[in-house]
């Protein structure tokens, strides 16, 4: 069964205005709306049949929320929790006593968790006081997801009230990249290991995580160092660690480490415990044979970005070209389909700007091939001989295409 993905924080609004289109798609018997329909509602009438209560019901199954009721309430809920609205959460609570314990969402798996979970997340402690005195019980999930992103003091009220650290909660820092989560996990004594006892798992998350956190990462890789962990000494290391004073030293000693590209298991070193399997490196436009300019534009390192170009680096250097024709695209792609942008970075264009203005060629192709991990889709697509903008038009998943990015190529005569 396909499923829609409910936003973090769901807006009402537009989910009133998404059930109207539904409705109206149904009763102009668009095939892949009534099959979406007969495939989420547990009894549908005829699509000429159907009422807006139908297809508010079939749209809120498709989120996996059990009653379009119990999405409002999601949306009221979740809503109020940003604002810091003590009073509407509060009111919701007593209204419908079971919302304490389930997910704020109302989807079955949600991470963000029931609401005083929910509301660590995003460090609102008035509300997180007001749910434990109305019997919240999910104290050590709300510790974890405060760590997570870095609500330190919203963190550490919670250890006040009891909140023990789950196994692997100083794993979910290493996730988002989240030094202060790190830091203060380890006053309380945790070691620098999972729940196995094993430090690579830590790190590997540190490289190969979804997050674009280029501070946070190299803060977190400063204190994994200060753990005794040994990094390779590589200029591909040295760009994880943010460090230009060691890429000037590699650059002294290799004149040629502008034009040269880097495997994965460069990039992801085996041996601090990152995947064979290299699907799970996570980035947006493919990484492999990648210069140091691909890398700076994956990672959103923009000093780095301009530190290649300031030495000399050539903008339009192409990745390398695997047996299979695979490879040959400038870093100008990795603007286009992006993890950064997927993470809420890039949004400004300043990195398409900065490789525009250092003349990169706007009508560059290249052949790519890409598989997406943790998606509906984790099948591998094909694009031969796509422009940088035919990369972006193309793409399986819209998701990860920067609007901004394709504009300013556009603008700048891009094919």
């Amino acid at each position: 069964m396909s499923y829609r993905h409910l936003p973090v924080r769901p807006n009402l609004e537009q989910l009133r205005h998404q059930a109207k289109d539904y409705l109206r798609l149904l009763q102009q018997e668009d095939p892949a709306t009534i099959a979406d329909f007969r495939e989420h509602h547990p009894s549908p009438p005829s699509s000429a049949d159907a009422k807006l209560a139908d297809a508010q019901l079939a749209l809120a199954r498709s989120y996996r929320v059990p009653s379009w009721r119990r999405l409002v309430m999601a949306c009221q809920m979740t809503d109020a929790i940003w604002r810091g609205d003590v009073d509407a959460v509060k009111r919701l609570v007593l209204k419908e006593p079971k919302l304490l314990h389930e997910t704020a969402r109302g989807t079955p798996d949600s991470n963000w968790g029931p609401p005083m979970s929910y509301a660590a997340n995003v460090g609102q402690n008035e509300i997180i006081e007001m749910l434990r005195s109305l019997g919240a019980d999910d104290l050590n999930h709300a510790f974890d997801r405060a760590c997570l992103q870095g609500r330190i003091e919203t963190a550490r009220m919670l250890h006040t009230m009891g909140a023990v650290p789950g196994d692997d909660c100083l794993l979910w820092t290493c996730e988002t990249q989240n030094p202060a989560g790190m830091k203060f996990l380890m006053e309380l004594g945790l070691p620098f290991v999972d729940k196995s006892g094993d430090w690579k798992p830590l790190v590997a998350l540190l490289l190969e995580t979804y997050g674009r956190n280029p501070s946070g990462k190299h803060g977190c890789l400063k204190i994994t160092a200060a753990q005794g962990v040994k990094f390779p000494d590589t200029p591909a290391m040295a760009f994880h660690l943010g460090r230009i004073d060691l890429l000037d030293k590699h650059l002294a000693a290799d004149p040629g480490l502008l034009r040269r590209t880097f495997s994965y298991r460069e990039i992801y070193p085996l041996e601090l415990g990152c995947h064979e399997d290299e699907s799970l490196g996570l980035h947006g436009t493919p990484l492999a044979g990648a210069t140091l300019l691909h890398l700076a534009v994956d990672f959103d390192e923009y000093e780095i970005a301009k530190w290649f170009l300031e030495r000399g680096g050539a903008v339009d250097a192409p990745a390398a070209i695997d047996a299979a024709r695979f490879g040959g695209h400038t870093a100008l792609f990795g603007c286009v389909v992006s993890q950064s942008f997927r993470c809420n970075r890039q949004k400004d264009g300043a990195m398409t700007r900065l490789l525009l203005d250092a003349g990169a060629n706007p009508s560059a192709r290249a052949s790519l091939r890409k598989r997406l991990r943790f998606v509906d889709d984790e099948t591998e697509h094909e694009y031969r001989d796509v422009s940088v903008l035919d990369w972006g038009r193309r793409f399986h998943d819209q998701d990860w295409v920067n609007p901004t990015a394709m504009r300013l190529i556009q603008e700048a005569g891009g094919d």
